[in-house]
């Protein structure tokens, strides 16, 4: 199989963040330092190495988690600033895992975590079209007219977003809180799409990706996700 997709079923991470690591000159084949993503690897003779770490794949080791991601902490494995990283709220998960996806720095909720690659892979991919719900605080009031132009798409570095579902769950006039369903994962998409009507987001959750809810769970804790949960997951990935 192809070079990324037996990275990406190591659990290393998915197949596009994976790719990098080739590039990098991090993969070794039987010893040797590989750059080509066009490699075949044989996953009966060959031997693959991650920054001299062999990598070896079943899906039966396969785990899944939802996490309920509190604020003040980064959405990857590593950052270079010394910053807390969602790795360090599954620190006694036995296997390696990695986040799916990403909440940024400030944003709370429902993030999947995961040492299989290819649903992590199929997750992201735009093609899929998966929605994911948040709930949304911004100061002071909002306009009708200000609502018709998120859910019609907001213009978001030039370039325009998809239409998304947005209704006032409460309002005063002190701050209101909204839903929100996009099917798009853009960085910091939600506080953009805020700002594009100059609101000034004072806190922000997912609570949903599709169907699957984050429910009754802490911020800081995580769950592993049922066999069912995993089954819709991939469900979702089916064209």
């Amino acid at each position: 199989m192809r070079i990324n997709k037996y990275l990406a079923l190591c659990g290393l991470d998915s197949r596009r963040k994976v790719e990098k690591f080739i590039l990098e000159g991090k993969i070794k084949v039987n010893g040797k330092v590989v750059t080509n993503l066009a490699t075949e690897i044989n996953e009966n003779k060959d031997e693959v190495y991650y920054e001299d770490k062999l990598l070896k794949f079943s899906k039966d080791e396969f785990k899944y988690f939802m996490l309920n991601k509190p604020k003040g902490y980064v959405t990857t494995v590593s950052d270079e600033l010394g910053r807390k990283t969602v790795m360090d709220l599954v620190s006694d998960v036995s296997c390696r895992i990695f986040p799916v996806g990403r909440l940024d720095y400030n944003t709370e909720g429902l993030l999947i975590m995961t040492n299989d690659g290819e649903l992590a892979e199929r997750l992201t991919k735009p093609t899929y079209g998966i929605t994911k719900t948040y709930i949304c605080t911004i100061k002071g009031k909002i306009k009708e007219s200000e609502l018709a132009m998120i859910r019609a798409g907001a213009v978001i570095d030039g370039e325009k977003l998809n239409k998304c579902k947005v209704k006032v769950v409460d309002t005063n006039d002190e701050k209101t809180r909204l839903e929100i369903v996009i099917d798009q994962g853009k960085n910091r998409q939600i506080r953009k799409m805020m700002g594009y009507i100059h609101k000034e987001v004072i806190f922000l959750k997912r609570t949903k990706i599709a169907d699957l809810k984050l429910g009754g769970l802490s911020r800081g804790s995580y769950r592993e996700l049922k066999d069912y949960e995993v089954e819709y997951l991939y469900g979702l990935c089916l064209l």
